[in-house]
């Protein structure tokens, strides 16, 4: 029980920790438009899903995010810029 209880209290650690993470630092340009995507430049882009993701200026953006609650905690919603 207690470590079903520390699961749970970790699994709200990490789900805080992560909408804190949410807020765009200054660096990252907002899409127009939009209050919830940014632009973000993924590295890594596995068979069509981008990983490694860090929030950017518009200018050197691969990519435009948002974050997206799911059954696990946040997830990162990205879909690839065109030219």
């Amino acid at each position: 029980m207690k470590i079903r209880i520390v699961s749970w209290a970790a699994a709200a650690a990490l789900t805080v920790s992560a909408v804190v993470a949410a807020a765009a630092p200054a660096s990252a340009d907002p899409v127009p438009g939009s209050s919830t995507q940014f632009y973000a430049y993924c590295s890594v882009d596995l068979l069509g899903v981008p990983v490694a993701c860090t929030q950017t200026d518009q200018a050197h953006s691969s990519h435009i995010c948002q974050y997206l609650a799911t059954p696990l905690g946040i997830g990162l919603d990205c879909i690839q810029r065109s030219a």
